[in-house]
């Protein structure tokens, strides 16, 4: 009896192991990805490329790159369709310009909303931040990145780069991802957030 209860117990601790490894990630946002890359109803991977998953490779998290940004918005901007990496367009329009300072320099970003997620629930509010910096096809995907944001009440809005995120076309070219436009470019390394794919 003694005995079994030892291997259940090493078989328990083992299996809770691997299942932390499965999710690993040094902050809740890198876990709750990596859960969703783990389960087949939700992840982009190829099922070659699942199956053999324990988690995607982040930079190490920096609170220097979560920056309070203002936001001007621009109300009168004409909605366009943005490009995509297949033939499928998405209506968008700039939001506003979000200016911030990221290790002592000034940078600017527009912010779009897409016409689709204004109607859609739960992402009413919804905003798109494409980005391009000179980590792309080195350290991060060559393609830019992108990061979730939602209408705030004011003028400000904090962005964190640690949850920076690749489109999905960089783990599966069956996907349609919008293009990140050229004027959204940081002439700086953003050492933050997912890294390139590795297959």
């Amino acid at each position: 009896m003694k005995s079994f209860l030892l291997l259940f117990l090493m078989v328990f601790t083992l299996g809770c192991a691997q299942d932390k490894q499965m999710l690993s990630g040094e902050t809740e946002w890198q876990r709750e990805m990596n859960a969703d890359f783990k389960d087949a109803s939700k992840s982009p991977l190829k099922d070659k490329d699942r199956k053999n998953f324990t988690g995607l490779d982040f930079y190490k998290f920096d609170s220097t790159y979560v920056v309070k940004a203002s936001l001007k918005r621009t109300p009168d901007t004409q909605w366009f369709k943005m490009k995509t990496t297949t033939d499928r367009e998405s209506e968008e329009r700039v939001f506003g310009i979000l200016s911030f300072e990221l290790k002592g320099k000034m940078y600017q970003l527009n912010v779009y909303q897409g016409k689709e997620s204004m109607t859609t629930e739960g992402y009413e509010d919804y905003l798109f931040l494409p980005f391009l910096d000179d980590t792309n096809g080195s350290g991060s995907y060559a393609g830019g990145r992108y990061i979730d944001l939602r209408i705030p009440d004011g003028d400000i809005l904090f962005i964190d780069f640690n949850t920076a995120y690749n489109p999905y076309c960089a783990y599966d070219e069956k996907y349609s991802c919008p293009i990140v436009p050229r004027e959204n470019y940081l002439a700086t390394e953003v050492k933050a957030g997912v890294k390139a794919f590795k297959k």
